[in-house]
């Protein structure tokens, strides 16, 4: 319709002429119901019958007036050429699929804007990705269509378009192995068993280098990794590269794959990657290297001492541990590390560079120097563990700070096509992944949660998913108190008024530093391949400021209703990282 203002005025029938906008009465105007004009013919000489169509399209009516009886006009002349004759059909019959999509036209409004409503898990949403939660049944579609004639409107039904096999374009990559080495014991199972039973894995430090640190709790792994090792290769590799090389032959194992590595395996090595996430690494050798130079002299200095400082060190060793020659990468991004290596193996995956690849993080930074570092930022928790419970405490109203911890977990992830082709389980599919920068502050997070937000958003766009589809989320959750509201309200920007379950895993683990994406990523996978999202240990009493359905106490049941599961990663600097994980059907 042009935009010219309505200026409603009453006429007599007699002086309609066809073009006319006109409503039968001041209901009508004050309702925004209007018609064009088509026809006009008189009836007898006291009547005239008039042919009416909506004016944005729609199906003709026909009125029969007295040629005296009052009609309001709104001083605007249509083109009866330029006004559609639709009807709406019938959906009655129509099987709705998720895809589908349903336009509607309030046509008698002449400022009527077409509102469209997409089909996703079973409901019509007006947004995807408002999180609104405007939603309407396929029983309300049905009713719009079968009324629209009647009452003014124009419903179309468009199918969702069926997909043409293609060859090209990016693969999709999915999740076939997990392994993991945390403060709560050796292995995927382990982890998971600890996280459904609550257990946290925090504990004092009690040797002598510790004794005179303001705190002295930290998330440690209970096992010394150079025992689960020959001897001469544990030597050779710093403590967070003796956690990357276990947590790697798990997962290689888990996925089905021989012992020994690529070539065992029937693999082509240089098809396999790895890319690991750490901070520093092993930060202990670099100081025993400086305390030995001060104590014997240079001569007392390991020549190992330099391969095994450099952060790289846990993806080489995994390298050299399965032969795996197609790349081994190193991303330091502070506590995003984990999650951007596993997002940048997504990408080598699904563009074609290599098939397979082991991804996650190791860290192992429980020393004195950091825990000293840590301390002297103020952003330890000062809870102990005299209670019982877990001094990490994210969301929770009394958190203070959070836990120091070490581990590692990796993935492995694999193009779809090359794990269906050797008949390998598959966990979930690694659906996409989104960066961003804070640009805040060195440490601190920027308290409006715009960085988190947008590495939100285009995790979600890269998965191709939308807001409705989100089940769950791994929250980061330090237990900082600025961190935790920076991060939820995030969730609450992005996610809208949907009560997405949270959890926060950090109350079981501490803070795995560069470790912690992959570690949280393992568990992910195993939420959304059980169907069970784990409890927040440590939360008694979510901080009323968080507004998010933080799950506490014991794990409840993944909701079918999407199949969308976030797990963020945030770091100091402003590095933000999210993995978006989908659930295979």
């Amino acid at each position: 319709m042009p935009e010219v203002p309505l200026a409603p005025h009453a006429v007599t029938a007699a002086e309609v002429v066809p073009g006319d906008l006109v409503a039968l009465s001041p209901e009508d105007v004050e309702r925004q119901r209007w018609c064009v004009v088509m026809h006009t013919l008189p009836e007898s000489p006291e009547t005239i019958r008039m042919t009416l169509r909506p004016p944005l399209g729609g199906v003709d009516r026909e009125e029969v007036l007295d040629r005296g009886r009052e009609v309001v006009v709104a001083s605007r002349r249509v083109d009866v050429e330029g006004v559609p004759s639709v009807s709406s059909p019938r959906l009655d019959e129509v099987v709705f699929r998720d895809g589908d999509r349903v336009s509607r036209l309030r046509a008698v409004d002449p400022q009527g804007v077409e509102e469209t409503y997409a089909r996703r898990w079973g409901v019509w949403h007006r947004d995807l990705d408002s999180g609104s939660g405007e939603t309407v049944s396929d029983a309300e579609v049905r009713g719009w269509a079968a009324g629209a004639d009647r009452e003014g409107y124009v419903v179309r039904h468009h199918a969702r378009p069926t997909r043409e096999p293609s060859g090209a374009g990016p693969r999709r990559v999915v999740v076939t192995g997990l392994g993991a080495l945390t403060p709560l014991g050796v292995g995927a199972g382990e982890l998971w068993r600890g996280l459904l039973d609550g257990r946290h894995g925090i504990r004092e430090l009690t040797g002598e280098e510790f004794a005179e640190l303001p705190v002295r709790v930290a998330g440690v792994v209970p096992v010394d990794p150079a025992g689960l090792l020959p001897r001469a290769a544990a030597r050779r590799m710093n403590r967070a590269a003796q956690f990357a090389v276990l947590a790697a032959r798990e997962a290689w194992a888990d996925a089905g794959f021989a012992d020994g590595g690529t070539r065992e395996s029937g693999l082509d090595p240089e098809r396999v990657g790895v890319s690991l996430g750490a901070i520093l690494g092993d930060a202990s050798v670099l100081v025993g290297g400086d305390r030995r130079l001060r104590d014997k002299g240079p001569r007392g200095v390991s020549p190992l001492t330099t391969p095994m400082t450099v952060p790289s060190q846990a993806s080489s060793q995994v390298s050299l541990d399965l032969h795996i020659t197609g790349e081994a990468r190193t991303v330091t991004s502070a506590c995003a590390s984990g999650t951007e290596a596993i997002g940048e193996a997504v990408d080598r995956i699904r563009y074609g560079r290599v098939d397979v690849a082991l991804a996650g993080g190791a860290e192992a930074v429980v020393t004195p120097a950091i825990m000293a570092s840590f301390a002297a930022m103020r952003a330890l928790s000062d809870h102990g563990l005299e209670d019982g419970t877990s001094p990490s405490r994210p969301f929770a109203k009394d958190r203070d700070g959070f836990v120091n911890g070490e581990g590692a977990g990796l993935l492995v992830l694999e193009a779809e096509e090359h794990a269906r082709a050797r008949g390998a389980r598959i966990y979930c599919e690694a659906a996409g992944w989104g960066l961003s920068a804070d640009a805040h502050h060195m440490a601190a997070p920027d308290p409006s949660g715009s960085g988190v937000a947008l590495a939100l958003r285009r995790a979600l766009r890269d998965a191709g998913g939308h807001v409705v589809d989100v089940v769950h989320v791994n929250a980061h959750a330090t237990a900082t108190v600025e961190g935790d509201l920076a991060e939820a309200g995030a969730l609450r920007a992005v996610l809208g008024r949907r009560g997405v379950p949270v959890t926060a895993l950090k109350g079981h683990l501490g803070h795995l530093q560069g470790a912690a994406g992959g570690v949280e990523a393992v568990a992910a996978v195993l939420t959304l391949h059980h169907g069970l999202v784990p409890p927040t240990v440590g939360c008694a009493e979510v901080d009323e400021e968080i507004g998010l359905d933080v799950v506490t106490g014991a794990a409840r049941k993944l909701s079918g209703d999407g199949d969308l599961v976030l797990s963020n990663s945030f770091g100091f600097g402003g590095h933000n990282a999210v993995l978006a994980l989908r659930r295979v059907r």
